[in-house]
């Protein structure tokens, strides 16, 4: 099993949740999160006054896959969908998981994936 985090654009949301959707995914968690990278925040402008802001609202998904290959593919959707060229389109991150289980059911493993 493999977990996979994405950290993408607000704005972005609906087109990873449709991306996901559309290869089958629909084990999904999200969370508004915020955070920095090469982007380093900006200036913004509050009641006319300039304003640093280094921390950058983010959308994160987490997902869990059965195998390397679903991982791939779903990783592959999630670039596709966030893509937008410019700094701050996000990242990826992907580990391998010992074990899943159902609270209800108690399966174990792969069958409390599904």
């Amino acid at each position: 099993m493999i977990k996979i985090e994405a950290i993408v654009r607000p704005e972005k949301l609906e087109d990873v949740k449709d991306a996901l959707s559309m290869i089958n995914v629909h084990g999904i968690t999200l969370y508004q999160v915020m955070g920095c990278g090469a982007q380093k925040g900006g200036t913004k402008n509050v009641r006319g006054h300039a304003v640093q802001v280094n921390l950058i609202p983010k959308i994160k998904f987490e997902i869990v896959v059965s195998d390397e290959e679903w991982a791939r593919i779903t990783i592959d959707a999630i670039c596709n969908a966030a893509y937008t060229g410019e700094i701050g389109d996000g990242k990826i991150f992907s580990y391998d998981l010992d074990n899943a289980v159902r609270i209800r059911t108690r399966e174990i493993g792969l069958e409390a994936l599904n």
